[in-house]
């Protein structure tokens, strides 16, 4: 019979152990390890061949074990049969040669033995599973933690650094004089944002980042998704911004662990605490029991007509003053210009006419300026929209902005009203509501107007004239457009005091700067602390391996090794009992054997001991 000197068997059996708890504890105590970026990439491409050979180590591995259990089941069964003074039955050596074999008993008579080898036998198929399931590599989400810095524009800092810009650029109150620094955006945020409500699909860009449904006041604060590269000129640049890369600085915080590996990953999303903008809009028509809204739409004027025009020509231009009360004796005008016929009418044309007047703060004069109110009525095929007020309270926020799939979305967490300290801001605010006001209605159509119609259309059965009573949706509509205004505008602010030449060295001074900081997860394959699974993995290859040295120690110092009797072997048994002249006589009168009776070994006999 082949031996392995127990030397041998306990040093290969001590290497495995401390292999599989080395392991275990590395897991343990770093929490996350991950292969070499190659094996990754490897993985990720033959997923299949490599999971065979984890499975084919883990075979090996459990193969070992199982092996040099069952020779120090024969040598301590084998030692055991030897004692002149202690015998075993036939139970206990049939029990014995199973477990050399790594099989088990049935024997309701002999229930311990039966349980032993059950037990036994179990805990052996179970060390493949235990190996494989502790060396497979899994899928899971490394988080690294992130911290850095943006532009803080709620606080006194910016406030008076905003100033500073409308006095550099000659406005006193953006408000009072709307400018032209905003691009197509503002309507495609208020777009995305009105549509998503009543389930269209809602996508913005702006300046190369890719926001869902709304930017929710933020600008990006990850490099990867940063958006454009460009470096703006001299006029390019905060209030002038037309686009261009945006200054990003969060980096990884160092974990406790710096020597582990931090893989590349398959991809890295990010959840970030940031700080936002956004609105809390109301819409609702005006009654006519509402004196404090006085809003005229009276006064207009045919300002050019050319009868002998062509049919693809403007036959005529109407001028409107439209003005609202925004205050105690306090007007606002807006003018818009609109095409006619030759005779000064607009409805022939099937066009639409929707003039809105903003108000630089609230009706109430008692009320702080902390809000804005806008002003509005569709006409001709727009008339579904009655005679409304919209009262905008813009709220800084603290946002949770998730960077995924190249697409930033965002919930808010906290807010809080605007300040006294934030006038600037509101102002900023309420002039980029009013540039859009003006700027969305044309010849023939207004933006807003046919917004409304394109969205109420698509998602209901119902015209949207059916509805002139009942005009919920409509003003829900009304609402996040101009709450996505609101919040577009705070990014577009962001993004002009955060490109790159804003500021000397592209460094934003402290007192400008608002925390930043979130959680980086790296997609990849590795290992991870899972609760109680990897110590369910290791307990059969532990549990064996303490079998192992308990039947080593056992036949420690005896010679039995030197014979070649395997009492695993058939042959063997049958060759020692007739050696020893044990012969088959005992069967009780059902023909079965009585496996009380003793047997022992004696050199290459096995005997009857009475």
């Amino acid at each position: 019979m082949f031996h392995v000197p127990y030397p041998v068997i306990l040093s290969i059996q001590i290497i495995i152990l401390t292999f599989g708890y080395g392991f275990l504890g590395a897991v343990l105590y770093y929490g996350y390890l991950s292969p070499p970026d190659q094996v990754n990439q490897l993985w990720w491409n033959h997923p299949q061949q490599l999971t065979m050979v984890v499975s084919l180590i883990a075979t090996v591995l459990s193969v070992t074990t199982s092996i040099l259990f069952t020779i120090s089941v024969k040598a301590a069964l084998r030692h055991r049969m030897s004692w002149d003074s202690l015998p075993v039955s036939l139970a206990q050596l049939t029990a014995g040669v199973a477990l050399s074999k790594g099989s088990y008993i049935l024997s309701a008579k002999y229930w311990q033995l039966t349980t032993l080898t059950l037990f036994v036998f179990f805990v052996l198929r179970l060390l493949t599973a235990g190996w494989t399931t502790l060396l497979t590599p899994t899928y899971f989400l490394w988080p690294i933690q992130m911290q850095g810095s943006e532009l803080d524009i709620s606080g006194t800092a910016f406030s008076t650094l905003l100033s500073e810009e409308f006095q550099n650029r000659g406005l006193n109150y953006i408000q009072d004089n709307a400018f032209e620094i905003l691009d197509i955006g503002e309507m495609l945020s208020g777009v995305s944002a009105a549509g998503h409500t009543y389930g269209l699909p809602g996508t913005f860009n702006f300046n190369g980042a890719k926001y869902d449904i709304s930017t929710q006041g933020i600008v990006p604060v990850i490099e990867d998704y940063s958006g454009s590269d460009g470096v703006p000129d001299a006029n390019g640049t905060r209030l002038g911004f037309s686009g261009g890369n945006v200054t990003v600085n969060t980096k990884q915080i160092q974990g406790k662990h710096t020597s582990v590996h931090i893989p590349q990953g398959f991809s890295r999303n990010y959840t970030m605490s940031q700080q936002g903008l956004t609105a809390n809009v109301s819409c609702q028509a005006i009654d006519s029991s509402q004196a404090q809204y006085v809003w005229n739409t009276n006064d207009s004027s045919v300002i050019y007509a050319n009868a002998a025009a062509s049919n693809h020509a403007i036959s005529g231009i109407r001028l409107w003053n439209i003005s609202a009360n925004c205050g105690t004796n306090t007007l606002t005008t807006q003018e818009y210009v609109t095409a006619v016929d030759a005779s000064g009418d607009v409805g022939s044309l099937g066009s639409g006419f929707l003039p809105s007047v903003v108000c630089p703060g609230p009706l109430d004069l008692n009320q702080t300026l902390t809000n804005f109110t806008i002003i509005s009525q569709g006409f001709y095929k727009y008339r579904f929209l009655n005679p409304s007020v919209c009262t905008v309270v813009p709220l800084l926020t603290t946002v949770r902005a998730n960077y995924s799939h190249n697409l930033i979305s965002s919930e808010v967490v906290s807010f809080s009203p605007f300040r006294p300290e934030n006038l600037e801001l509101l102002s900023f605010v309420a002039g980029v509501a009013k540039f859009h006001s003006i700027n969305s209605q044309g010849l023939t159509s207004s933006t807003i107007g046919d917004t409304l119609y394109s969205i109420y259309s698509s998602t209901t059965n119902t015209s949207i004239d059916d509805g002139l009573k009942n005009q919920t949706q409509v003003y829900e509509e009304l609402e996040d457009y101009w709450r996505g205004v609101v919040e577009f505008s705070a990014t577009f602010l962001r993004s002009g005091f955060m490109v790159v030449g804003s500021f000397p060295d592209n460094t934003i001074p402290n007192e400008l700067l608002s925390p930043v900081n979130g959680t980086m997860y790296i997609s990849t394959i590795g290992w991870t602390r899972r609760s109680a699974t990897y110590l369910l993995a290791i307990l059969p290859v532990t549990t064996v391996i303490i079998l192992t040295f308990a039947c080593a120690l056992y036949s420690k110092g005896s010679d039995d090794h030197k014979t070649t009797f395997d009492v695993s072997d058939t042959l063997h048994l049958m060759m020692a009992s007739v050696a020893g002249n044990l012969t088959l006589k005992d069967f009780d009168e059902n023909r079965t054997i009585d496996k009380r009776v003793k047997v022992r070994l004696d050199g290459k006999k096995l005997v009857k001991s009475d």
